[in-house]
């Protein structure tokens, strides 16, 4: 859509600019109208082509950044036009400098900070918006935004070390199973080429691994096929409501790893409702907001149900419970919260103590998968070395 310089006035006689994206200019002069602004003049900005190549994404950690930088600003006392100017210079990010200097000109336009965060749905989430829009609402913005950096930094801590955590394994076995192709494809020929000039009949190792060599050699554009065609398939069915649910109750069960995901899921629940609803977010809004950035379907589903349950009269630690991914001690001290009038603070301390847990669930996870894969890459590259040494052995012990 097209974009329009304006200037008007306000009903107190105040002059006002600023640059609106509009379908036509009587659509553009609507909106101010619902604004209370006199349009006094209107200019269409000529078109302008935007050839990037490589556009830079924006990242969490640059939200974060921007955040704890705004919070200190407003906090300061700095009018937030300035702060967001300030905040466009400074940013090394051209996408992020981008959409702060857009969410500049719609405040300069007369939209709330809330309503210009709202139209840069990719870049700041449901939650982000209304934790906004509650602190505008009641007055205490500079507090919301210094909460919501604190929230933003310790989701982005938590992201980390689960990604942390499978990292490690993940390159240790890409590696391992590079250098197990490559010694498949590539050693284990020379060795056959050799084996076929002495005549004499190989150990059932030695068969077993020139025999998958040729296999995998002879068929390896199928099997390169069927491997993309699965990854397809997971991703496709991944994407159904469905296909979500099972392979998050999967990961659920796994050992070691399904407790680090259950730990993940408990403290990023507890830490956002608990968040939203000190920052003055409705119970059903707050939970409907937790529910969209659970991060995992069975997690999701538990929360949809307490919405339902507390819509009803009921308490939101029942459907917590069946879930069964929640332990009895969290939804014991939800419920408690609940009676108590303080459960924005109990989620606030479960939080902290899963942060914690979330830590040594990390550290075992590690410690144990650790010597788990170095015995599974020594016992396959050992083998294949010892079945491609065998019939050696066989024949040196004939010649001695």
């Amino acid at each position: 859509m097209p974009q329009f310089d304006y200037k008007g006035k306000t009903l107190g006689g105040a002059e006002v600019s600023g640059v609106l994206t509009a379908k036509n200019k009587q659509e553009l002069e609507r909106v101010l109208r619902r604004r209370k602004i006199l349009v006094t003049q209107v200019n269409k900005k000529p078109s302008q082509i935007n050839i990037s190549f490589g556009k830079k994404k924006i990242k969490k950690i640059d939200i974060s950044r921007f955040t704890r930088q705004f919070a200190t600003m407003i906090s300061a006392g700095l009018p937030m036009v300035q702060c967001l100017e300030i905040l466009a210079q400074q940013s090394e990010n051209p996408e992020m400098r981008r959409v702060i200097n857009e969410i500049k000109e719609s405040v300069q336009g007369g939209a709330t900070l809330s309503e210009s965060l709202g139209k840069h749905k990719k870049v700041f989430d449901d939650l982000y918006v209304n934790m906004v829009e509650a602190g505008e609402i009641g007055g205490a913005l500079d507090v919301i935004l210094v909460r919501l950096a604190i929230f933003r930094e310790k989701a982005d801590a938590l992201v980390r070390k689960v990604r942390g955590a499978m990292i490690y394994p993940i390159v240790v076995l890409t590696v391992a199973l590079g250098v197990t192709f490559g010694m498949l494809t590539f050693i284990v020929p020379v060795f056959a080429k050799m084996f076929a000039g002495l005549g004499a009949e190989l150990p059932a190792p030695t068969v077993f691994v020139l025999n998958l060599s040729n296999a995998l050699k002879a068929n390896i554009l199928n099997i390169g096929i069927v491997i993309v065609a699965l990854i397809f398939l997971f991703k496709w069915y991944s994407r159904k409501p469905k296909g979500k649910l099972t392979i998050d109750k999967i990961k659920l069960k796994i050992p070691l790893l399904g407790t680090l995901i259950r730990k993940s899921s408990v403290s990023r629940f507890t830490r956002t409702l608990g968040t939203l609803l000190s920052s003055g977010v409705a119970i059903l809004d707050a939970l409907d907001i937790t529910a969209k950035t659970a991060g995992n379907s069975v997690v999701q589903q538990a929360i949809r149900r307490s919405v339902v349950s507390i819509a009803e009269g009921e308490t939101i630690t029942a459907p917590l419970k069946e879930s069964g991914v929640f332990p009895p001690m969290v939804t014991q001290m939800i419920s408690v919260g609940e009676k108590t009038g303080g459960l924005d603070e109990m989620l606030s301390k479960i939080a902290d103590f899963y942060d914690e847990e979330v830590d040594a669930a990390v550290a075992a996870l590690t410690s144990v998968i650790e010597p788990v894969i170095i015995v599974f890459l020594g016992a396959v590259m050992g083998g294949i070395l010892i079945a491609m040494y065998l019939p050696m052995f066989d024949i040196i012990g004939k010649i001695s």
